[in-house]
């Protein structure tokens, strides 16, 4: 009982410094594809703004729910002909009224600057390379440090994710898709990534709390990254794991057998897709190549 009262106490002060919000259920829906477009677009003039504005801007979205704590699914490119695919997965206290203003008011900590960050580093790295970037707050992600102690937030998420990614396989199914989970996002696309269809072929994790399980090579086939900065708080929190409490060994730890990436100009807990860090750069060829040596991201996506 001692390891669960410390374990509390450590995911009390780190899991929910700053992002413990009243518990405001949504509905987890299916995405669906890109001829949801103007049904979406539809709902967020109608929930007024700032969505109506996002849809006059000409954001395009595979799903939009205002109610309760909010679902969106953004799409950054050209999804119908993309044959890379990067799908974004945020962690604890993200909803949709943070979705572009970033948890806290802290732009680099929204998921959709996020994946605008992600796809300018695609096409920088390679122009001619057909891609797209899904910022995907498909779940309702813990509010708190009480369900972000758990699974059950997890397991709902993955099976939402599950039907996008049979969705995507069957649309494009000559194209290669890799899952980037942050955080509580990593234990997200860990737990889709042992049903995912053979295009799943890479699972990143940013600064991730757990896998779903304490080894890579229990994720099946896929490849898998992980990276962790030496200031990440997500350090300090015990790798345990107990019934309904705690997340086992973290992806970055070096037991777990993930691939390493680079973490050079990364500070903390969020800033891995910022413009500056490796981590970035990494990520995006790891999507556009299946290596992590962005030196070889602008040859031609294969």
């Amino acid at each position: 009982m001692r390891c669960v009262g410390v374990l509390r106490v450590a995911l009390a002060a780190l899991l929910g410094a700053g992002v413990v919000l009243p518990a405001r259920p949504a509905p987890v829906a299916a995405a669906g594809f890109v001829e949801r477009y103007p049904d979406t677009v539809a709902a967020m003039r109608g929930a007024g703004p700032p969505y109506a504005d996002w849809a006059e801007r000409g954001r395009r979205f595979l799903a939009f729910d205002p109610r309760g704590d909010g679902l969106a699914v953004e799409v950054v490119g050209d999804l119908a002909g993309a044959d890379r695919i990067a799908v974004l997965v945020p962690g604890v206290g993200s909803t949709l009224r943070d979705f572009d203003r970033g948890l806290g008011g802290v732009a680099r900590r929204a998921p959709a600057v996020q994946a605008a960050e992600l796809h300018a580093a695609l096409r920088s790295a390679n122009p001619g390379a057909r891609v797209a970037v899904l910022a995907w707050l498909g779940y309702d992600p813990p509010d708190g440090v009480l369900t972000a102690a758990g699974t059950t937030a997890a397991r709902r998420g993955a099976d939402a994710l599950s039907d996008l990614l049979a969705e995507l396989a069957a649309r494009r199914p000559a194209a290669r898709v890799t899952l980037v989970g942050h955080s509580y996002g990593a234990l997200v696309v860990g737990l889709a990534a042992r049903r995912a269809p053979a295009q799943v072929t890479d699972v990143v994790t940013l600064g991730g709390i757990g896998a779903g399980t304490d080894r890579a090579d229990r994720l099946g086939r896929v490849r898998v990254w992980a990276a962790e900065a030496e200031t990440d708080w997500i350090r300090r929190v015990p790798q345990l794991r107990l019934p309904g409490l705690g997340h086992g060994i973290r992806p970055a730890d070096p037991a777990f057998g993930a691939r390493p990436l680079p973490v050079t100009r990364v500070s903390g807990h969020d800033r891995y897709l910022s413009p500056d860090a490796a981590t970035l750069d990494a990520v995006a060829s790891v999507v556009l190549t299946g290596t992590a040596d962005a030196t070889t991201a602008d040859g031609a996506a294969r």
